[in-house]
């Protein structure tokens, strides 16, 4: 009898230690609880404003802005064809995500995040090159983007590793699909502030948004996914998976 209230003393007290020295950021979850897929998305809101102000413990870089290095589109074909490089790109909003459901890892079938952003504003330094409708459009300037309405359902699959005799858990593997409803885009301070040049730049860009926005999404998406998993793993490889995850045989 004194072997079981031992076990039971001792399991409860590791229990203890596991959540008293528990990062701030992170809500624990049970390996048991009927409802894990929802302990997790209250986990990730629990997450939310840590990630906007970035975790100086793990050097982990805030998200307001969300910072993407390049993205070039060719919008026109031919030898004159309409060009647009964005660089320097600071992504406003990212922060306000939710979660509206979770999946679990089933067998060999992914995980699965629906996520709910209700507005990005995209800042970025413009450069432009070739003819627009008729116009040479060489120049550069600011450009400005404001989307909304946004739909992301990611995918993938995380593995654990030992280190140090702890474990940790690892994103191997992460696919992105974006849904944006609503697009709007404009450029200012450029060609030395030609109004025709400007002018002609914004209805195209307020014509076609939607179309521009579909040219820039494959490369869009390569560089959300890139920039996800190196987030997502910097806090995984630097918070041992006990203090995410406490697992049933440390319940029992």
């Amino acid at each position: 009898m004194k072997s079981v209230y031992y076990h039971l003393l001792t399991q409860d007290t590791d229990i203890f230690f596991q959540i008293l020295f528990t990062a701030p950021y992170i809500k624990q979850c049970r390996e048991d609880d009927p409802d894990l897929a929802g302990c997790i998305m209250k986990a990730i809101d629990h997450l939310r404003p840590y990630l906007r102000d970035g975790i100086g413990d793990i050097s982990l870089p805030k998200i307001e802005p969300f910072k993407i290095d390049s993205l070039s589109l060719a919008l026109t074909t031919g030898p004159n064809g309409y060009k647009i490089t964005l660089k320097d790109i600071d992504a406003y909003g990212a922060s306000n995500f939710s979660i509206s459901k979770i999946k679990l890892k089933n067998g060999n079938n992914p995980f699965e995040v629906r996520i709910k952003i209700p507005a990005l504003s995209l800042q970025a330094k413009y450069t432009s090159t070739g003819v627009l409708i008729v116009i040479p459009a060489n120049g550069n300037g600011a450009f400005n983007a404001e989307l909304g309405d946004i739909s992301a359902l990611a995918r993938g699959f995380i593995s654990s590793f030992k280190q140090n005799g702890e474990e940790y858990f690892r994103l191997d593997k992460l696919d992105l699909d974006l849904d944006i409803k609503d697009v709007k885009m404009q450029v200012r301070k450029i060609f030395n502030n030609n109004r025709i040049l400007v002018e002609a730049t914004n209805l195209f860009l307020r014509t076609n948004g939607h179309e521009v926005l579909d040219v820039m999404m494959p490369q869009l998406r390569i560089k959300l996914v890139s920039i996800f998993t190196e987030i997502i793993n910097k806090l995984l490889n630097n918070v041992p998976s006990r203090q995410f995850y406490i697992r049933s045989n440390n319940i029992n």
